[in-house]
């Protein structure tokens, strides 16, 4: 058996969803997993946001050892570990859950002509909102204006830069990520904005 089987189904039959898994040199096998997300109901809309914890990690890599070891699969370290703040988007299904976050998003090929003058044509690379766009499919939404520093204050006759979007497909993609954004007012400062 494959070894991107042998963990797909572990991960799964211990009720985890399998992010990336990823082979480095030195024979090191990193694997990512997460909590299986559902599209939220009325119902679930108010239930608190759960995360992987060390004890999920420490369970898929007792499980994945065992798994790996009766398939004779070669590594010589492996390490079991959550997404992160800047967790990959590689799924549609990771898109809808993510909807509205912010990511970065990197091309495979610039832009070209269809940046229609207010881009550079070989941009690649874009800091946005994620949204879904009239057509059904995917969209980033961003502003070139300079974020306002702590304690500056801002003129109200500043107009600001105007909002542009970028559609694309999941095929255009070479990565997406959530931004690794950091806010230390804690997940309440998040619901209040």
């Amino acid at each position: 058996m494959a070894l991107q089987q042998i963990v797909e189904e572990t991960v799964a039959g211990l009720g985890y969803d399998l992010v990336e898994i990823e082979r480095s040199a030195g024979g090191l096998l990193r694997v990512t997993i997460d909590l299986p997300w559902q599209q939220p109901t009325p119902e679930t809309q108010e239930l608190p946001e759960q995360f992987i914890t060390v004890e999920d990690c420490e369970k898929v890599t007792r499980q994945l050892q065992f798994a790996l070891e009766v398939d004779g699969a070669e590594y010589k370290r492996l390490e079991v570990s959550s997404p992160g703040i800047d967790r990959p988007l590689r799924h549609e299904q990771d898109f809808v859950r993510f909807e509205g976050s912010v990511i970065d998003l990197t091309l495979k090929q610039p832009m070209g002509e269809a940046a229609a003058g207010q881009v550079s044509a070989n941009r690649k690379k874009f800091r946005g909102t994620l949204e879904r766009s009239e057509s059904g499919g995917w969209q980033i939404v961003w502003s070139d204006e300079p974020a306002v520093k702590p304690g500056q204050r801002v003129s109200k006759k500043r107009v600001p830069a105007p909002l542009q979007a970028l559609g694309f497909t999941l095929d255009e993609l070479r990565d997406a990520r959530l931004a690794p954004l950091v806010d230390f007012k804690g997940r309440a400062g998040k619901a209040a904005s």
